[in-house]
């Protein structure tokens, strides 16, 4: 026991003089540089301290001795070393398949191998929560097909499925080729991109569809095409075309995407044939639209603007966050938009390739901290278009989503053409739920808690909302009951990252869908919510009958609806007969 306390005093000793020369840490210059201001410095340097604190906690063992404990800890979902080291795979049950609810959603692609009826419903009963349209391809008679096939599917399993709209956006595409036939371009050989998109190109030039790339480009500049596997390098300019030379070999088709790494585009947040896309989207009844090459925050109000001339005041704006200028404006657009899109396809082109998974967690985190919803999309599971089995990497890439805080992860061409749609929603299920077992979600509500504090004062229902994830971790609740018309106060209650699952009882079957993208949310539609404890004995019934609570149970109730007496905001605990 001496020894014990003498390690335990030196720990203390060492501990406290890094605390006493913690009075202004140590900061490289050019990470000084990349403080905007002297508050934002003092900032990061108050933060430093209360981490460096933080790392030298007293935890008592029992009357007689303290153990003082290195706490070091990673992630922001808790799956630091603290949680790893709990993890074992000694049980027997250790390698069984996980089961129980799956807190992450899922969004599918809908393309021409899984546009029937059939495909659609056992896409639904394989895990898919919204069913995403690529406005890329295809028509709006090919559109309004699949919409009536997912209601078909739909109104048959009686389950639900919101359906989202992805704009094709303003792209940069290559024009036409002679006989439609792609060329062979060589390294090292010189190649012209006019600015004349109808023009006819061969294997020394192609037309492009932007019209200011002179503008925009510089000597020296970088061009990739085709999702970057053509690169070539600019040599000189003219009033109508730029001259490259080509870095590597390759062969380049019609149409195909050009990126300008690192130049500001000026294209328009909407295209003409965007325009034509959401008034369709309105007739329709869609309930997000996922707006792509999203760059300003303006660019979002435009959008709105537009939705609500055609009747779509509701539908959701999930932005994609896709170039260089949208990672630099990403607070604004973050401000303006109902949830983001991390869009790893053009990103991985327009930035270093090497940042794209420091982005990822970035958008995530601050997604997290506002309440929005994040979905993280883009060769999640790339290589089952054709293989029955994912490869190692992208099963660590679908955990690593779910580690980050991601709310919803996507499957884009493994569901459109793949070989196997429905085993690749399936197996992105399973990694989902085998991944949320060791997620620890306490220490992101403490950190969703102090820096929503520190931003802003908060408002009532955040308030209430936080404080019922907090009593679910008290009281080891097994779900959480809101009631709600706007789905304000469950978006806010997934913010806290409760452990418990939230069931979330609306009268409004809208409301219902964009809860389809909130992690660990599980909508439900009422008749009315008038009656609180009706309504309440309800869902808890129903929640029964689903194995989501047993008797016993405790239940966190939160109810955000407006009765006669105006709006009611409060919280009550129930234990489940």
């Amino acid at each position: 026991l001496p020894q014990r306390l003498t390690f335990c005093a030196i720990v203390l000793v060492v501990g406290l003089a890094a605390l006493a020369s913690a009075s202004r840490p140590s900061i490289p210059l050019q990470m000084r540089r990349s403080f905007s201001t002297a508050r934002s410095l003092q900032r990061w340097e108050d933060m430093q301290r209360l981490n460096l604190a933080r790392q030298i906690v007293s935890k008592e063992i029992d009357a007689d001795r303290t153990e003082v404990c290195l706490r070091i800890r990673g992630g922001s979902s808790g799956t630091g070393i603290e949680t790893n080291l709990g993890i074992s795979f000694k049980e027997k049950t250790s390698f069984s398949a996980a089961r129980g609810a799956v807190h992450t959603k899922f969004i599918c692609t809908i393309g021409p191998k899984v546009q029937s009826v059939e495909m659609i419903s056992k896409l639904i009963e394989a895990g898919m929560n919204v069913a995403r349209m690529n406005f890329s391809h295809g028509d709006h008679k090919y559109h309004a097909q699949t919409i009536a096939n997912v209601r078909e599917a739909l109104k048959q399993s009686k389950r639900m499925c919101a359906l989202a709209l992805d704009t094709k956006g303003p792209e940069i595409r290559t024009g036409k080729l002679q006989g439609g036939k792609d060329i062979e371009l060589v390294a090292g050989q010189e190649f012209t991109l006019v600015n004349d998109f109808d023009i006819v190109g061969d294997n020394t030039f192609v037309g492009q569809s932007y019209p200011k790339l002179t503008e925009t480009v510089e000597v020296g500049s970088e061009i990739l095409i085709d999702d970057g596997l053509i690169s070539m390098t600019v040599v000189s300019k003219e009033a109508d075309r730029v001259k490259c030379r080509v870095a590597n070999n390759g062969l380049l088709g019609e149409n195909k995407g050009i990126n300008l790494p690192g130049a500001r585009v000026d294209l328009p947040a909407l295209t003409e044939k965007d325009k034509l896309d959401l008034a369709f989207g309105c007739e329709q009844g869609v309930d997000f639209i996922f707006a792509s090459f999203i760059r300003q925050g303006d660019q979002v109000k435009e959008i709105r603007r537009h939705l609500e001339a055609c009747g779509g005041k509701h539908i959701r704006i999930i932005s994609k966050i896709e170039n260089q200028e949208g990672l630099q404006n990403f607070d604004q657009i973050l401000a303006e938009s109902d949830g983001i899109m991390v869009a790893r396809g053009d990103m991985g082109v327009e930035i270093p390739v090497e940042k794209v998974a420091i982005a990822q967690k970035m958008i995530i985190s601050k997604c997290n901290v506002a309440g929005k919803p994040v979905v993280t999309a883009t060769q999640m599971l790339e290589s089952m278009i054709m293989n029955p089995r994912p490869t190692r990497a992208e099963t660590t890439d679908v955990a690593n989503a779910v580690f980050d805080g991601t709310d919803c992860v996507m499957l884009s061409g493994e569901t459109a053409k793949g070989k196997y749609p429905l085993l690749a929603i399936e197996t992105m299920v399973r990694i989902c739920r085998e991944s949320e077992k060791v997620v620890d979600y306490a220490p992101s509500f403490v950190a969703t808690r102090r820096y929503t504090g520190d931003a802003c004062a908060m408002s009532v229902d955040e308030a209430i909302a936080s404080s019922a994830v907090k009593t679910a971790f008290d009281l080891k609740a097994k779900m959480i009951l809101c009631l709600t018309m706007s789905g304000r106060m469950a978006r806010l209650i997934c913010k806290y990252r409760p452990a418990a699952p939230i069931l979330c009882a609306t009268a409004d079957e809208q409301t219902a869908r964009h809860c389809m993208v909130l992690r660990g949310c599980y909508p439900m539609v009422m008749g009315s919510l008038v009656g609180l404890s009706t309504v309440t004995a309800r869902c808890v019934a129903t929640a029964k009958v689903n194995g989501l609570v047993h008797p016993g149970d405790v239940v966190v109730v939160v109810s955000g609806v407006k009765e006669l007496t105006g709006t009611t905001n409060d919280l009550r605990v129930i234990k489940v007969d």
